[in-house]
């Protein structure tokens, strides 16, 4: 078996969960998005990937974009969910939560 890989193949798909999860509550410019995803051990998030899977994020219209002008440099992007992506993420969280639940009995032989 190729661990890296099959490593890989998890966190794509779970970058995307935590990207939804992340701006359910909170909008988010994006150096801020990205901080805070990087920040998570494990992940291995990259500015490279995040972007891009924003903008396809925002082509499903699961999240929604606008510009804020910044005292600091230039306009700031800013990140949330659209309707859509709030409900997406919810249906998403509740099947992770099921699947979990169903691995975890599988992890600790439960019954």
């Amino acid at each position: 078996m190729d661990l890296e890989n099959w490593i890989i193949q998890l966190r794509k798909g779970i970058l995307e969960y935590c990207i939804l999860n992340t701006l359910k509550n909170k909008e988010y410019y994006g150096y801020n998005l990205v901080k805070k995803l990087v920040s998570i051990p494990g992940l291995d998030a990259k500015e490279g990937t995040i972007y891009p899977l924003l903008s396809r994020l925002k082509n499903q219209e699961l999240v929604k974009t606008r510009l804020e002008e910044s005292s600091e440099g230039p306009a700031r992007k800013y990140y949330s969910l659209t309707e859509e992506g709030q409900r997406i993420t919810e249906l998403m969280n509740s099947y992770f939560n099921d699947l979990m639940k169903g691995i975890n009995k599988i992890i600790y032989d439960e019954e």
